[in-house]
């Protein structure tokens, strides 16, 4: 393709966050943030990452989506990479849930946004956003493709043994209630990316992967495609995380509900908003919890012993799931900065061929790197994740094949 620049949209409720690439060389030409979209206390902030890279930021009330987007656009083509750019290739959306039928990026269409709608009772936090940035950018750009890339899409080559729940098969069914997973493309990406620092093809190689951030999830992934991962119907299932419990006994709801008297929407909150870090001390940045811990605290030390302790069990569930481990991979803010997690993580572990270097865990760095040491079975690395840059590559090699389809029909 002639044109080789992908706009990345990641749009929330009340936020658009953005990147544009250039997929050449893979180079960041810009990123960017919109947030308190429909407040009078909008902000802008964006930073070209050509010329003198300084960063702007603008104040002031931005009415809704297509109010940030056009205002995206014109940071943009102040910068000379505005939206109506030849050399603009596609657009390349963050979907959270593209359920079973979206195993892969897909060029969108009016059937294929219909579907993501149909979606939105098993993601109603995320899909209408995501849905409100993909409308959004169609209305600005209707003749450039557009594609959803999907946070479950990774995970849909788990088996039904991982991916189904055992409840009623009819009642699952129809109410769609299984495994999906998500942080899908950071998956992708690190599994990927460990692969590659270790010198192999990621066919050859059994990764664990540790995407550790104020969300966190684990995956188990079998010569480069997944085989279970810990996050479920939604993403609360699984490890501890900032504000969310995690894994808990379901009966802990209707026992909130009969004896607590909390209705469903406070259990929800409680759950998703109030739990994991948050819940357990009071504050859910890792950096803050360690300083705790090291002065002394025993409700922070509390809070990062269950946090260990259910991260060293999936850990071992999914070396069990594998059978054979060849690298073991943290990632996401806390995962790629927290050298105390990842040395708890792995402590006591030696049995199943792990270890952490000291002196390489505590050397920080944006690249992907080892912190075993050289006699470990089974290599720790920390692989900084780039979701963006995963969402523009699949966007544009998908841009790249329809384009090519299409050339081969009109011949």
């Amino acid at each position: 393709m002639s044109s080789t620049r992908v706009l990345v949209l990641n749009s929330g409720s009340s936020s658009l966050k953005y990147q544009l690439l250039d997929m050449a060389d893979s180079a960041r030409l810009a990123v960017g943030l919109v947030e308190r979209i429909g407040e009078e206390t909008s902000r802008l902030k964006h930073t070209p990452l050509t010329g003198d890279g300084a960063e702007r930021e603008r104040t002031g009330p931005i009415a809704d989506h297509e109010a940030a987007l056009k205002a995206v656009a014109a940071e943009l083509a102040a910068d000379g990479l505005g939206l109506d750019s030849p050399e603009l290739a596609a657009i390349g959306h963050r979907v959270v849930h593209g359920g079973l039928k979206f195993t892969e990026p897909t060029v969108i269409d009016d059937a294929v946004l219909a579907e993501i709608e149909r979606l939105v009772p098993v993601a109603p936090l995320h899909n209408p956003a995501n849905i409100t940035g993909i409308r959004t950018a169609r209305a600005l750009r209707p003749d450039l493709p557009q594609v959803a890339v999907f946070d479950t899409a990774f995970h849909t080559t788990m088996p039904e043994a991982a991916a189904r729940y055992a409840i009623d098969v009819a009642t699952a069914d129809q109410h769609r209630v299984r495994r999906y997973g998500f942080h899908g493309t950071s998956h992708a990406y690190v599994s990927r990316t460990t692969a590659e620092l270790l010198g192999k093809a990621p066919e050859d190689v059994n990764v664990i992967v540790l995407h550790l951030g104020n969300g966190a999830s684990a995956s188990a992934v079998r010569g480069g495609r997944c085989v279970d991962t810990s996050m479920g119907l939604t993403p609360l299932e699984g490890l501890v995380m900032g504000t969310r419990s995690g894994d808990l006994d379901p009966a802990v709801i209707f026992h909130l509900a009969r004896v607590g008297g909390l209705s469903i929407d406070e259990i929800d909150t409680l759950l998703n908003k109030k739990s994991g870090l948050i819940g357990l001390c009071g504050d859910n940045d890792m950096r803050e919890i360690r300083r705790r811990v090291d002065e002394g605290d025993e409700q922070a030390r509390l809070a990062f012993d269950i946090y260990i302790h259910r991260l060293k069990k999936y850990i071992g569930a999914y070396y069990a799931v594998l059978g054979r481990v060849d690298a073991i991979a943290f990632t996401a803010g806390v995962g790629e900065n927290a050298a105390p997690v990842r040395a708890a993580a792995v402590a006591g572990l030696e049995e199943l061929g792990l270890a952490v270097d000291g002196e390489l865990n505590a050397v920080r760095g944006d690249e992907p790197r080892l912190i075993s040491p050289g006699y470990a079975r089974v290599k720790v690395a920390v692989v900084p994740t780039d979701e963006e840059l995963e969402i523009a590559s699949q966007t544009y090699a998908l841009v790249g094949r329809h384009e090519e389809r299409l050339r081969r029909m009109g011949n």
